[in-house]
């Protein structure tokens, strides 16, 4: 009989700021925009029916914004992880998608594959980011084995942790929908995960 798993929630933060869409916002500790708000609470609807043992979350703004609804609705408290704050984007940090190909010779889309490569300019690599969010699901992991943790964070720190559990290379995550307050769940047991739900955004409706 195989052990029971321990369940990871992967939930990002809400819509934020309409003055930082489409830009690389990183380590920016902005807020939520009005409809983030209302898509903080649709999580904790979303929620309501689960039993969670743990809630973790970043220390960022947006992040313990979307985090609060869920905590008041379960009476919680959550552990913030300074580690789990959003990818450090360097000398991108402020510029529009459609900027970076002018001022830095490369796609935005290809994001993922310099943070990698360590090609944007004073920018968290891919081994950084991995050093210092690894940690952190470890610990998680560690301290709630077989029971059922939500962790609310970013949508590059989620790709990271994916990334590590299902033992991809960090690019290929580019192929991952990770939609502002999406839930993400990985079941963990025996140094192997498998990735139960992907990008689910309970504040959709279902067409």
């Amino acid at each position: 009989m195989l052990p029971t798993a321990t369940r990871l929630y992967l939930i990002r933060h809400g819509e934020v700021e309409e003055t930082y869409h489409q830009i690389f916002g990183g380590r920016i500790d902005m807020s939520l925009s009005p409809k983030g708000m209302l898509q903080a609470t649709s999580i904790a609807d979303y929620f309501e029916p689960v039993a969670l043992d743990a809630i973790y979350c970043s220390p960022m703004k947006r992040a313990q914004l979307t985090a609060k609804p869920l905590l008041d609705s379960k009476g919680m408290s959550a552990m913030t992880m300074n580690d789990l704050r959003e990818v450090d984007f360097g000398d991108w940090t402020g510029h529009r998608w459609q900027e970076i190909e002018e001022k830095f010779g490369v796609s935005a889309f290809t994001w993922l594959d310099q943070l990698e490569r360590n090609t944007v300019p004073n920018a968290e690599s891919g081994d950084v980011l991995r050093a210092r969010i690894t940690p952190c699901i470890n610990t998680i992991l560690e301290t709630h084995r077989e029971q059922s943790v939500a962790v609310v964070c970013h949508g590059g720190v989620i790709r990271v942790i994916l990334s590590t559990l299902l033992q991809i290379p960090l690019p290929l995550t580019i192929g991952f929908e990770v939609d502002y307050c999406s839930v993400n769940v990985a079941d963990c047991r025996d140094n192997r995960a498998i990735l139960q739900l992907l990008n689910h955004t309970p504040w959709r409706p279902v067409l």
